[in-house]
């Protein structure tokens, strides 16, 4: 229930009270009183004003928040309408060197802000165990060379046989007096055993979704 004073009629009141006292005893009181009124008036309008700026303070947090989840809510869906595209495009393009062109050139951002540009990659092939031909694709700058795996939803199994064939592109630069800087798992799509695989082996992964 919201109470209201009205603090000119008690002022009033309180003169009046003052006025009319005839004893010294009762003019004392009637000051007193009067410091009183005064003093809860003063007390009374300090923290309406402090109750006026919380509350407004709590508006502005509020307006804050709305605004956050509206601005979030708008970036999840362009990811969601993004992801979609990007999957409709893939299928029409369907698999081989053309796929992985598309879904580097999709992540090319995040490849540059690496050092990679995703137009300069390569395939790099080696002769593995009893002549097995293997292909990798790989960036090189600087005598620096970056591994690269890229699919379109990489699982557990891709990134333990990215592994296997990283360590072998890895001693064949070696000769070749290349060291390699890093390696990269890109994919539209990454399975989040194979995420937290990645992480482990110390594979930096590049993805639009994690699946669970």
């Amino acid at each position: 229930m919201e109470v209201k004073l009205d603090w000119d009629k008690l002022e009033e009141v309180v003169e009046r009270a003052v006025r009319k006292a005839k004893t010294e005893e009762l003019k004392d009181v009637a000051e007193a009183l009067k410091m009183l009124a005064e003093y809860v008036k003063t007390g009374f309008e300090a923290t309406n004003k402090s109750l006026e700026g919380l509350l407004k303070s709590v508006e502005e947090l509020r307006k804050a928040v709305d605004e956050m989840r509206k601005t979030y809510d708008e970036r999840f869906k362009s990811h969601e309408e993004q992801l979609k595209r990007i999957e409709v495009t893939l299928g029409s393009i369907g698999r081989g060197r053309d796929l992985e062109k598309m879904v580097l050139e999709i992540f090319r951002e995040a490849l540059e802000r690496r050092g990679v540009e995703p137009g300069r990659v390569e395939k790099l092939t080696l002769e593995g165990e009893e002549g097995v031909r293997l292909e990798i694709d790989v960036y090189i700058h600087d005598g620096k060379a970056y591994l690269i795996e890229v699919k379109s939803r990489a699982e557990l199994a891709h990134v333990e046989w990215f592994r296997q064939r990283a360590r072998l592109a890895a001693e064949a630069l070696a000769k070749q007096g290349k060291k390699v800087e890093r390696l990269i798992l890109v994919a539209v799509h990454v399975d989040e055993e194979a995420l937290e695989r990645a992480m482990q082996l110390g594979i930096d992964v590049i993805y639009g979704n994690v699946l669970s």
